[in-house]
């Protein structure tokens, strides 16, 4: 090799080496700052006990597979110290037969699209009060509507759907929205390969196609990560292709870890006129913010959400959470807080705070307890 070809490529090694590791030294300060600021709020949080009841728990799963399944491990995490004694059985297994045999003071039951009706009425004739936790509402209203009435005591996690279920013949219904699971939504630092400036996890329904149709070539310029089913949908999937994880559902660690390592989290709701995925003949319209909401938060990362009037119930627009109206409104201001680094950490950590200290699995299962025992 020539003598200033040789002198040339050392320096072209040096300039590359250096400037990799001024960016590699300016992420790692960032994520560390921001990593050690969100430990700073945990360890400031409260964490009282929701309390202790003194009484035996009879939990049946939903019987799904994900996300279900992980939300049953979820709830199983949560109840299990809150209570005297918690019993676990599937819908595959005689429940029935367990509870009569066991006598527990709540049998509870998340979905229950799997457990049979003459089964859940020949408990409440022995005497044991049962309770259902439905997932999905309102999108498939058109079947728990009839379901929930073998039940003492209905939860919903959808707002509109508690006037529904008390106008045909359910007589104690409560709002219940899902939660975080501190175990696993909380801060935690992960490898580089997580990291992005913009992500999205969900399902490409027919709604959130037409929106992400209009962001597409935006996104395509910024470090974006997009996973779930049916993403070939999109116009532009061959623009968006190398960012887009196709075809895979992620499980609540890996959504974790791409969630603590993205800058901005997009969180969009399903529709709920959908005729093609939902069961809602009577167009019930969603005003509650769905079990995302509080994941996202959970690991101190900014969310930019689409509007649910429920939302402010749960979290303050502005200061814990960031909402949009439009993919133009999305983009100016993912625009806007990638550039403005200290209120999107200030917005993220009081998101992280709100949650620990209110939305976690174990105050759902303490209010829970409370309506139901005092």
């Amino acid at each position: 090799m020539p003598e200033q070809a040789r002198i040339r490529s050392v320096r072209n090694f040096k300039t590359g080496w250096r400037r990799g590791w001024e960016r590699g030294y300016r992420l790692g300060t960032e994520y560390g700052y921001h990593f050690g600021r969100c430990e700073a709020v945990l360890r400031g949080v409260p964490n009282p006990s929701p309390g202790w009841w003194d009484i035996r728990s009879l939990y049946i799963t939903s019987g799904k597979d994900v996300p279900y399944s992980e939300l049953d491990q979820s709830i199983i995490r949560a109840l299990r110290p809150l209570v005297r004694e918690l019993i676990v059985q599937a819908p595959s297994q005689p429940y029935t037969e367990e509870a009569l045999r066991q006598r527990p003071d709540l049998v509870l039951v998340l979905d229950g699209m799997y457990v049979k009706a003459d089964k859940v009425q020949k408990m409440r004739s022995a005497g044991i009060r049962t309770a259902i936790w439905l997932p999905d509402d309102p999108y498939y209203t058109d079947l728990t509507v009839k379901m929930a009435r073998n039940y003492d005591v209905v939860f919903t996690l959808e707002l509109e759907c508690v006037e529904l279920y008390r106008q045909n013949g359910c007589m104690n219904v409560h709002y219940m929205p899902f939660a975080a699971d501190p175990g696993i939504f909380r801060p935690l630092s992960v490898p580089v390969r997580y990291r992005r400036d913009v992500s999205f996890i969900g399902s490409a329904y027919w709604n959130r196609v037409d929106f992400f149709n209009r962001v597409a070539p935006y996104l395509a310029n910024k470090e974006t990560f997009i996973s779930g089913l049916w993403w070939k949908r999109l116009k532009n999937y061959r623009g968006l292709a190398r960012k887009i994880q196709f075809g895979k559902w992620l499980g609540p660690l890996e959504t974790a870890s791409y969630y603590n390592g993205s800058k901005i989290v997009i969180n969009m709701h399903r529709a709920t006129e959908d005729r093609s995925f939902n069961q809602n003949s009577r167009r019930i319209k969603a005003v509650s913010p769905n079990p995302r909401t509080f994941e996202i938060a959970g690991r101190g990362t900014l969310q930019l959400t689409d509007v649910r009037s429920d939302l402010a119930r749960f979290y303050a627009p502005g200061t814990e959470i960031v909402t949009y109206s439009g993919p133009g409104e999305l983009m100016d201001k993912i625009e806007y807080y990638l550039t403005h680094e200290e209120e999107r950490r200030e917005v993220a950590l009081n998101a992280l705070r709100r949650t620990m200290q209110e939305h976690t699995y174990p105050h759902r299962m303490g209010q829970m307890l409370k309506l139901l025992f005092g």
